[in-house]
Order: C-alpha cells, then sequence, then structure tokens
C-alpha cells in the first residue's frame, strides 16, 4: 500500500540505530579490556553478533575513519521521523529514542557530517570521563 517504502525505510533506521549501538559498545569494551579490537571483530562478525554494521563500519571505528557514507545528520532526521511514526501508532520504542539522543550529542559535539559510526567517537568521549 502507499506508504509501504517509507515504513520499510523507518524499520532499516530503527534496527540500524540499536545495532549501530551494539557494535559501539562491543568495540570499546574490547579496547577497555585490553583486547585487539580487529581479532575481536573477526571472532564474532560471523556469528550471532554479526550484522553489516559489524563487519563494515567496525574497522572504520577502529581506525579513526569517520567519512560518511550516511551522514549522522541524516540520520538524526530519519530517527526523528521513526519517532514521530512510532507515536503515532503508539509503539514504544526506547531503544531508537536512546540512539537518538547519543547521536544528539555527537552532532552538538560537532559530528553531524561525520558518518554513522561516528557514534565511536562519542562513546570514547564518555568512557575517558
Amino acid at each position: 500500500p502507499a506508504g509501504a517504502g517509507q515504513h520499510t525505510k523507518m524499520c532499516n533506521q530503527i534496527a540500524i540505530a540499536s545495532n549501530m549501538m551494539g557494535v559501539v559498545e562491543a568495540i570499546t569494551y574490547a579496547e577497555k579490556a585490553g583486547l585487539d579490537p580487529k581479532t575481536v571483530l573477526q571472532s564474532i562478525e560471523f556469528g550471532a553478533a554479526g550484522s553489516w554494521s559489524l563487519s563494515n563500519l567496525g574497522p572504520r571505528m577502529i581506525d579513526d575513519n569517520f567519512d560518511p557514507g550516511f551522514y549522522v545528520k541524516h540520520f538524526i532526521k530519519d530517527m526523528e521521523i521513526a519517532i514521530q511514526s512510532a507515536d503515532q501508532m503508539e509503539l514504544p520504542v526506547p531503544g531508537l529514542k536512546l540512539a537518538k539522543s547519543l547521536y544528539d550529542e555527537l552532532s552538538k559535539a560537532g559530528g553531524s557530517n561525520d558518518g554513522t559510526q561516528a557514534l565511536y567517537k562519542y562513546y570514547k568521549m564518555m568512557a575517558k570521563q
């Protein structure tokens, strides 16, 4: 029906938002635990934790490559649309709202023109506090 493509895109963005938090937390955890994050990625990327973001953006995070494939500012816009749509359907999306709040902080810190994997920079900054 009309609007199915837009809703499908929102499903994609919702899945990516929570997944990206998991990828970033896993890499940050590996580093704090004294592990080689590249070895950890190779160990987990084809198991149950595997995802496109883990395999493709994880290595970019580790290499401090935050060039955009998809801009943070556009991701925030999409998350806002998804939250508004979910609210209209009376559907709670706490993971999406948390992800958006983290990306909002990243944007405020100057990361709006970075790629979505730049959430890693924000986590590293938080980990130092």
